[in-house]
């Protein structure tokens, strides 16, 4: 009963402590969930309906796993419910047929019993002649035995172990049977015997007395076995009455506690309200409501979900459609403000069209003016509409007006249109906000009441029908936005055409103020966006920096918390070695007290041995000896022995009870070790799963903040950065436009102009700025987020450390623990022999005592014969010796028995040995098994990778087997050529063979080269023959398999065919026919044809070989294709594999499940075994052979209770195995739950991600926005710079033909001072001088043209500058206001910041208070079920020490029964003893009187013998009828003993049932007692938690009142977020009630947890590696999309880049236009200059040209006298040694060679004389005199050369300054014809070398190519007229001035004149 109930208990322990397991991480997950939700409580939430919905959204997720949770749950229950009724099942079968066999071996044995009593029946009658006393003897052992047996199986069913005390009691049964068989048996021999010795001198009476006898015993034996049965089914009526009776308390018992804990939830709801009193029916109405309730939950949130999926979709169309219709409206208002404007025009032109005629110019550029400020948008894309205006304006502004009005008309029908199209909309968008709503409120009612949504589903219908109507509509409206947009264009057209027109200054102004306004309210909307991003970043900010105070203080609790661990931690771990040190001095004591114990036995054994000796000298003693004396001194001898003996006893008892003593305290100690080992485990996981949950929480919160901070100060130093950048390049705009305005001297046109350009390139510069800072935020954010990645990869990787060093420490933990479980168990194997010697002794102490028995029976004897010596001393000595012989026989017994009883201890040590041997072995099986799972699941996955493998392999055999037919099928192919090619090579062979062989006469026929090339061509072909042989084994195989016979036959009549046709070939080649060779080749054709029939036989095997091979074909084809879908399979279980874990978690139990069944089976036929063989045995012992061996019986029995043991250990191995599959299914159920939570992180950082690319793309759309702007600018400037070009080009004109006048008069001048011009050159100047002043004209009409564009351009561009500055004061002006206001905003924040700073404290404080109870309670619970293990331990214990008591008492009873028995023996042998005594003594008495009649014949006195004859007979008839007296008093006696006896027992019997009655009474009284104790205590704790709890509440609602009174000044969200808390305390309170009565279940499952941990290693490293290869694929896609980023900002730099160059180049070019203009300016002067000139040289020419004709003929011959003069001083000025530097200068100017000048200077001087008056004879008067310098005086010691180089360059500076600067001034330096100019001078100087003194103009021929250059120092002619921009003007107004260097050597004159004096 014990077993079966404990293991009911421990099912059900199970059963709930999975579903407690279940609820458990149920509780977890919403504590999670309440922590999650209390966290984000703190943070601000933007909208209400997001928050809601959010709620729902995880409240779903949580019941939605809860669901599936329990439904796992249910079916694991199912299918162990299904598996425990199989077992039923089977066990229940198994027993019954146990029963029948039992019952057949019952039968068996009762037949065999009556039987051998139906021959004792037949052998009495036959032993009559016997005393009766020998007959009554076996007859008496019978009832005994009977009556034994009954009783020993009356109590064998009183045991309360069902499954093996039952076969225990039926195995005890049959070996008693057996026994009694053995006994009856040699009673039958016995009987056998007497009959064969005695005499057939019986009675009747007594054969009628012993079946009298017989038939009572088998009434008395039925009578017994009605009883016993009768008994059976009491029994087993009871036992099924107390099952149910337990069943419906334990149910009861569940009901009161379920109803107990939805009392508590409720008066918890209710808020200590009062109300605790609930109806059971109430109850389970709520409970069957809630469930509903729940269902429906589910249901309504998964509706509710669709609905608001739908309802987003909903929002994102109505905000498109929301920003079309803004954008429509826009343009609606554009579009009327244009008409009203138009109109006014219209009826202003009307008026005004003819005071305007005359001022059109005036009107142009008012709408030029007005062009951009009308549109900003016609502005941008529009660049060429003035022109375009214009030009119109100039054709036709009367003709206009018609159309104006039809345009007017057709804008109000089109306006009207519109406004129509807009009430629609507005109506439609009405509509859909109406929907909204009712949706909005239907989302709350479904959130409110979930009992209504019955009709949910049609109202989805509705809606949806509605939302496609919606859809429907949304697209019609895209569509007319579509055409409207496209209307609006040509309207848009048509307003540009009018607007070109009609465009006035006061409706400009009326204009600027209504966009005014409209900025306005822009920019104050965007302040107040702005205001709102401020509060809600200073909001953030502050929640911020409260969770990061948090943050810190569970950072710093966590500290304390580990280090607090980490003590505890040391002092487990000193306590662990208290432990081992205790338990080491328990070891050193087990082993004294087992020394103890062996010093013990070895006494015992020493006493034996002296009692053994004793025993011998005593019968040494009485047979030496007789007398008295010695044996009183024996006695006194053996009396003390004994009592020293009873003393050893005494002594040997003490030890034994301190042994028992000291035992129990090492069993105590031991499991106060265990308990504390559990405690200390509990405190360890609850440390590491809350230590976990910390770093999770930390780490999550400070990747939230380090976000929140990094976008907080994005944003700030954007801010900043702007303001500065704002500031600055104000204040840098105002400097350089008071630069300018200092430095500008044109006209305000000019500066206007470049003023506009300024700022319009400013702005450009801002954007770029903007656009640079932007693309430096990004890529500083995208660093920020590589960071954050690297810095949560570190905390990972830490946190994984972290968790192996935990691992590690458990580990280390289990190993201890498993050595402390060894250690209890070597205990507990000491405890045991401890135990089985104290039965030992308490045996020995009972031979003792029956020793004792004998030795009083002894002293008995003993008198009784000292009485008989001292009444007859003759009659003593036989007396005496019979006495010894007794004595010594008994003795012998005894020493017998000694020797038994010292072989069992023996037996029963070795027993227990090869027991403690078995459960080592058992031990080291189970480790075995443990290694053999662990190498099962590697050899499971190894078996996965070799599968994958071999598919692989697979499929590549499967490509090479399709390789291999392909080339089989072309081998075959080949095969066929080949054989072919092989016969057609034969006929070759042969062919060449006969050839060699008969035409060897013949061989002038064929030469030996054909026969060379013949030869080689067979060789390779038999080469191929070879390798394709080779190849092709199948098919020589199949031609092998022809008869080789045959084979060669057919070749040998091919090779003579061949032969003969050979032959006649070459006969037919030699010579002519004959009719012997016609007839030869008839008989030959004959031959051909039958190799043709053979070959054709051939090709018919052939083509069945074909077949054969088609067929195999077919046959590879087949397996090919099972193989291809063994290969889908295999596939597709792969995929299965892949697919899920789940599927693997399922196979893998399912096998274990196999495993076990096969187990199961095994066992079952391991048990069918045992008991085919018990059966042989004992058929084998019914065979020949009467008795059975006992040795080899109780072998078997002890090989059945090994194999029982097996069973039982198979049993609990199976439990075990069941119990970690339970445990991995809920791992495996935790980690999908760890999988969920991963997934819902990835969805976040996805969430994240999509959020990222949204700003991303916002800046994209941003920047190309900008993009567009800068290619319109770009468009524009490209216009501007083609009309630079063309103003350049026509520059570059003017300016060649320019050039091209001053060479020609330069030439003109030259030749006219050498040479006497012609009448010709004068006529063709003329002409040209015409052309020119023709191109003059025209070019002043172009440059008049395009000034007037410029002074147009410069106009407008001065009214937008001015419009604009207008603008920005404006705006500054507002901006200075909202940030005042702002300012004020943000003082306001910061004080409800620090009012939520506060009540948040508040909170914190309370929730801390709060979880401090909770832990408070949770420690008091844990003691609770800590207090309830240990009692179930010591149930457990005492139930055990039970069981063992009844063992004893079992012992006790048989040892009891064999003492009985044996004194019945010593009774019949003493019986037997006195009757061949009293035979003795008779035929003594005989003898004495034969002899007196011997003697009294002897003296003849025959009468006196006949006298004694008489007397002798009638003593021995009185004799005869003494003894038949005797025998039936004897008789009578036994009968009524064995009645006493029967009697005695079955009084004994029933006082055993008394007892054992009482003490279940008692027990049952004691648990009742205790139970009830039990509840009442846990009533008053759940009275008091209440009382706490109500406490609690009322002091937390009081709290919340206050808060919330507070928090109500404070805003409307504090108090949402009071509420939510509110109801989350709720949530957690009932939470907390339920894990608080979890807690007792989880952690008996804690136990199981730390089992299955090992077998999880496994799994958590499997999932390991997924997770890790989920994290990896999750990097390397945030890897390749941030190298995308990356390359798209590299791609957007480079288009900044590019767009800045082009703006440095617009500048550039806007720059150049600026000079050009004025340089045009300065160019029209100097035209109007030259024309003078050119009227005055025209003068000067004609009178040139009348002197020139004079003077031709005068100066042809004539140097130049002032160069030749200052030559001449030069040359006596130079010293001697460079005079001839001199001289040769004037030779190259007078145009002598270098060697005639040398040969001159080589001359005497008189040739140098003869030179000077030559030189001295002439020169002109016409050139003034230059003056020496007073530099040339001083300097003697220089050289000649740069003397000469000095005085060119000082003539070369003009000592009078120019009025006006010359052409050649006026050249660009960018000019094209600058490069023309600097190739060119040298040549012009070689060419006017000889005509230098006639070439005395304004500009020297030196300084031509200088011209270009920037002048170093300011010339001082230079006047107001000069230019006046900054690269202009003279360098050293600007710039330091250097030293004059020489430019290039293209440009200096010096290096000209120097290269001169080279030549």
């Amino acid at each position: 009963m014990s077993s079966w109930l404990g293991g009911f208990g421990s099912g059900l322990g199970q059963s709930l402590g999975q579903v407690g397991g279940s609820l458990a991480s149920l509780t977890g997950q919403i504590s999670n969930f309440t922590k999650d939700m209390l966290m984000e409580g703190t943070e601000e939430v933007e909208d209400l309906s997001n928050s809601g919905r959010k709620e729902i959204e995880a409240i779903y997720a949580v019941l939605k796993s809860e669901n599936e949770r329990l439904k796992k749950l249910c079916s694991d229950l199912e299918e162990k419910h299904e598996a425990s009724e199989l077992q039923i099942k089977q066990q229940s079968t198994s027993y019954r047929n146990q029963l029948q066999q039992k019952e057949v071996e019952i039968s068996h044995l009762k037949a065999r019993q009556s039987a051998l009593q139906d021959e004792l029946q037949k052998l009495q009658p036959a032993a009559q002649s016997v005393p009766a006393g020998a007959d009554s003897a076996p007859a008496a052992a019978v009832p005994s035995s009977s009556s034994y047996g009954l009783h020993h199986r009356t109590a064998a069913f009183y045991d309360d172990d069902m499954d093996f005390g039952d076969l225990v009691s039926s195995q005890q049964e049959i070996n008693r049977l057996s026994n009694e068989v053995s006994r009856l048996e040699s009673e039958v021999g016995h009987w056998r015997r007497i009959a064969q010795v005695g005499t057939c001198s019986s009675d009747q009476s007594e054969i009628c007395k012993l079946q009298n006898i017989i038939k009572e015993l088998k009434q008395n034996r039925s009578q017994e076995i009605d009883d016993h049965q009768h008994e059976m089914s009491v029994l087993q009526n009871a036992h099924q009455q107390k099952l149910t009776d337990i069943c419906h308390r334990h149910r009861e018992e569940l009901s009161s506690y379920e109803e107990r804990i939805e009392e508590l939830e409720n008066l918890l709801q209710q808020g200590g309200s009062g109300v605790t009193v609930t109806d059971n029916s109430k109850m389970c109405e709520m409970q069957k409501t809630i469930q509903v309730l729940q269902t429906e939950k589910v249901e309504s949130t998964k509706k509710i979900e669709e609905l608001q999926n739908k309802m987003k979709d909903i929002n994102k169309k109505l905000s498109s459609a929301e920003i079309d219709r803004d954008t429509l409206r826009r343009e609606q208002e554009q579009l009327n403000m244009e008409n009203r404007q138009i109109i006014e025009q219209c009826e202003s032109l009307k008026l005004e069209l003819k005071s305007y005629a005359m001022e059109q110019n005036d009107t142009v550029t008012g709408k030029e003016r007005a062009l951009p400020q009308s549109s900003s948008k016609e502005e941008v894309f529009r660049p060429q509409a003035l022109s375009d205006a214009e030009n119109e304006m100039k054709l036709s502004s009367l003709n206009q007006d018609n159309n104006l009005v039809e345009d007017n008309m057709k804008f109000r029908m089109h306006i009207e249109a519109l406004e129509k199209e807009k009430s629609l909309l507005s109506q439609e968008k009405e509509e859909l906000q109406i929907s909204l709503s009712k949706l909005n409120n239907e989302c709350e009612v479904i959130k409110s009441t979930g009992v209504k949504d019955m009709n949910s589903d049609s109202e989805l219908h509705d809606l949806r029908l509605r939302l496609a109507a919606k859809e429907q509509e949304l697209n019609e409206s895209i569509n007319e936005k579509e055409m409207l947009t496209a209307e609006l264009e040509e309207l848009d057209k048509q307003n540009q055409e009018a607007t070109k027109h009609v465009i006035l200054i006061k409706d400009q102004l009326s204009k600027q103020q209504n966009e005014g306004d409209g900025i306005i309210k822009n920019l104050k909307q965007e302040l107040g966006d702005e205001k709102k991003r401020s509060h809600q970043l200073e909001d953030d900010k502050m929640n911020i920096i409260r969770e990061l105070d948090l943050q810190k203080e569970k950072f710093t609790q966590s500290e304390l918390v580990l280090k607090d661990l980490h003590l505890t931690k040391k002092k487990l771990e000193e306590e662990v070695a208290d432990l081992v040190d205790q338990l080491s001095k328990a070891k050193k004591n087990n082993l004294n007290i087992q020394k103890e114990n062996f010093q013990l036995k070895e006494h015992v054994r020493q006493n034996e041995e002296e009692l053994s000796r004793v025993r011998s000298k005593l019968t040494q003693s009485l047979n030496q000896t007789s007398n008295i004396h010695f044996k009183d001194d024996l006695l006194k001898e053996r009396e003390s022995e004994i009592r020293n003996l009873q003393q050893n006893l005494s002594e040997i008892k003490q030890l034994n009870e301190n042994l028992k003593k000291a035992a129990s305290d090492l069993k105590m100690e031991n499991e106060k070790l265990v308990l504390e080992c559990e405690d200390v485990r509990h405190q360890l996981e609850e440390s590491i799963a809350s230590h976990s949950q910390i770093s999770q929480e930390r780490n999550t919160v400070v990747e939230t903040l380090k976000r929140e901070k990094g976008q907080v100060e994005a944003e700030r130093e954007k801010g900043e950065i702007e303001a500065g950048w704002s500031v600055l390049e104000e204040a840098n705009k105002y400097k350089q436009t008071t630069e300018e305005l200092s430095n500008a001297s044109d006209t305000s046109a000019l500066q206007l102009e470049h003023m506009h350009l300024l700022k319009l390139s400013q702005e450009k510069d801002f954007e770029i700025a903007g656009l640079k800072k932007n693309m430096e935020q990004m890529a500083s954010d995208h660093k920020e987020t590589k960071e954050i990645l690297s810095s949560s990869l570190e905390e990972q990787k830490q946190l994984t450390q972290v968790i192996s060093e935990k691992d590690i420490f458990i580990d280390k933990l289990k190993e201890e623990s498993s050595k402390l479980q060894e250690e209890l168990a070597t205990c507990s194997q000491a405890l045991r022999k401890n135990e089985i010697l104290r039965q030992t002794i308490e045996e020995k102490d009972r031979s003792l005592g029956s020793m004792k028995e004998e030795n009083n029976h002894l002293q008995e004897e003993l008198e009784r014969l000292r009485e008989q010596q001292s009444r007859a001393l003759p009659v003593a000595e036989p007396k005496t010796l019979e006495s010894v012989t007794e004595l010594e026989c008994e003795v012998s017994q005894l020493n017998i028995i000694k020797d038994h009883l010292e072989e069992e201890i023996k037996h029963h040590l070795k027993i227990i040995e090869d027991q403690n041997q078995s459960k080592m072995q058992l031990l080291q099986s189970l480790q075995e098994q443990k290694k053999e799972m662990d190498e099962f699941r590697y050899q499971h996955e190894q078996m996965n990778v070799t599968h994958t493998q071999l598919f692989l392999e697979k499929d590549e055999e499967i490509k090479n087997l399709q390789k291999t037919i392909e080339q089989i099928k072309s081998q075959l192919h080949e095969e066929r050529q080949d054989i072919q090619t092989e016969s057609s090579d034969i006929f070759q062979d042969t062919k060449v063979q006969s050839l060699n062989i008969e035409n060897g006469s013949e061989k002038h026929d064929l030469s030996k080269a054909e026969t060379e090339r013949l030869v080689k061509g067979i060789k390779e072909r038999e080469l191929e023959i070879k390798l394709l042989n080779e190849k092709n084994i199948s098919l020589t195989k199949r031609i092998d398999q022809l008869s080789k016979d045959e084979v060669g036959k057919l070749t040998q009549i091919i090779q003579q065919k061949d032969l003969e046709i050979q032959t006649l070939h070459a006969r037919i080649s030699s010579a002519s026919y004959t009719p012997d060779v016609q007839q030869q080749l008839q008989a030959y054709n004959m031959e051909r044809e039958q190799v043709f029939a053979v070959l054709n036989e051939k090709t018919r095997e052939n083509s069945h070989l074909k077949t054969e091979y088609h067929k195999m074909i077919d046959i590879i084809a087949a397996k090919e294709a099972a193989l291809t879908k063994l290969q889908d399979e295999n596939k597709k279980l792969s995929t299965r594999f892949e697919s899920s874990g789940q599927d693997m978690f399922r196979e893998t139990i399912q096998n274990l499940s196999r495993i076990i069944r096969e187990k199961d089976i095994e066992i079952d036929a391991l048990r069918q075994k045992c008991e085919t063989l018990l059966a042989v045995l004992q058929t084998s012992s019914t065979g020949t052979e009467g008795g059975v061996n006992s040795n080899q019986f109780e072998e078997l029995l002890q090989e059945r209770d090994k194999l029982k043991q097996q069973v039982k250990k198979m049993e609990e191995w199976k439990q075990q195995v069941m119990t970690t599959v339970q445990n991995l299914q809920h791992e495996s159920a935790q980690l999908q739950e760890e999988l969920h939570q991963l997934q819902a992180q990835v969805l976040v950082d996805s969430d994240t991600n999509s959020k990222l690319q949204v700003d991303y793309t916002g800046l994209i759309q941003s920047y190309e926005q900008n993009e567009t702007k800068l290619k319109n600018f770009g468009q524009e400037l490209a216009q501007v710079q083609h009309s630079i070009g063309q103003l350049c080009n026509t520059k570059d004109l003017l300016l060649g033909k320019l050039d091209s006048i001053s060479p020609h008069l330069s030439s003109g001048l030259l030749r006219a001072s050498t040479s006497t011009l012609s009448s010709d050159s004068a006529q063709l100047l003329q002409l040209e001088l015409e052309k020119l002043r023709k191109s003059l004209q025209e070019k002043d009409a172009t440059i008049r043209t395009l000034q007037e564009n410029n002074h147009r351009l410069s106009d407008s561009v001065a009214a937008t500058s001015e419009q604009e500055r207008k603008e920005y004061e404006q705006t500054d002006s507002e901006i200075k206001q909202l940030k005042e206001k702002q300012e004020v905003l943000q003082n306001l924040l910061k004080e409800k910041d620090l009012l939520i700073k506060a009540k948040s404290d508040q909170l914190l404080s309370s929730n801390e208070n709060f979880t401090n109870k909770v832990n408070e309670n949770e420690l008091l619970r844990q003691a609770v079920t800590n207090l309830k293990e240990r009692v179930l331990i010591l149930e457990l214990e005492i139930a055990k020490l039970k069981v063992e008591n009844e063992k004893i008492i079992e012992t006790s009873m048989a040892k009891e029964t064999e003492y009985q028995a044996l004194q019945e023996t010593n009774m019949k042998f003493s019986m037997m003893l006195r009757e061949k005594e009293f035979e003795c003594h008779s035929m003594k008495e005989k003898a004495l009187a034969f002899e007196q009649l011997l003697k009294e014949k002897e003296q003849g006195k025959t009468g006196e013998l006949n006298q004694l004859l008489n007397t002798v007979k009638g003593m021995q008839e009185k004799t005869v009828t003494f003894q038949q007296e005797r025998d039936q008093v004897t008789l009578s006696l036994k009968q009524k003993q064995m009645e006493n006896n029967a009697l005695q027992n079955e009084v004994q019997h029933l006082r055993d049932k008394e007892l054992r009655l009482n003490q279940e009474l008692e027990r049952l009284r004691n648990h009742l007692l205790e139970s009830e104790d039990s509840y009442t205590r846990e009533a008053l704790a759940a009275e008091d938690r209440e009382a706490k709890l109500r406490k609690k509440v009322t002091v937390l609602e009081e709290k919340l009142v206050s808060s919330s009174n507070a928090m109500e000044n404070a805003s409307h969200q504090a108090n949402v977020q009071v509420e939510s808390l509110q109801e989350q305390l709720n949530m957690v309170s009932k939470q907390r009630d339920e894990t608080a009565l979890q807690l007792s279940v989880s952690q008996e499952q804690v136990k199981q947890y730390a089992m299955s941990l090992a077998n999880l290693q496994m799994v958590l490293e499997h999932f390991q590696q997924e997770e890790k290869a989920m994290y990896s694929a999750e990097l390397e896609k945030q890897k390749q999309l941030i190298a995308e980023w990356k390359k798209k900002a590299d791609h957007l730099e480079g288009k900044v880049l590019f767009l800045q160059e082009h703006l440095d180049e617009a500048n550039a070019a806007l720059d150049s236009a600026s000079r050009l203009t004025e340089q045009l300016d300065v160019k029209e002067e100097q035209i109007e200059e030259l024309k003078k000139q050119n009227e005055l040289q025209q003068e000067m020419l004609d009178d040139a040209q009348k002197k020139l004709m004079n003077l031709v003929n005068s100066t042809e011959g004539k140097v130049d006298k002032v160069l030749m003069r200052n030559l001449f001083i030069g040359h006596f000025h130079t010293p001697k040694n460079k005079r001839h530097e001199v001289f040769q200068l004037m030779g190259s100017i007078l145009g002598i060679k270098r060697e005639e000048m040398e040969q001159l200077l080589n001359e005497d001087q008189g040739g140098v004389t003869r030179w000077m008056t030559g030189w001295l004879g002439g020169g002109s008067k016409s050139v003034p005199n230059t003056p020496l310098r007073p530099n040339q005086q001083s300097v003697v010691n220089s050289s000649f050369s740069e003397l000469f180089v000095k005085f060119l360059e000082t003539e070369s500076h003009p000592s009078i300054p120019p009025p006006k600067l010359s052409v050649h001034d006026m050249k660009l330096l960018g000019s094209p014809r600058r490069r023309e100019l600097n190739s060119n001078v040298s040549e012009s100087l070689k060419d006017t070398a000889e005509s230098r003194a006639g070439r005395r103009t304004d500009v020297s021929v030196f300084l031509a190519p200088r011209s270009a250059a920037v002048p170093l120092v300011n010339p001082c002619g230079l006047g107001p007229g000069a230019p006046g921009h900054l690269l202009l003007k003279p360098i050293s107004d600007v710039l330091p001035t250097f030293t004059p260097l020489p430019v290039s050597p293209d440009n200096s004159a010096g290096v000209v004149l120097k290269d001169l004096l080279k030549q």
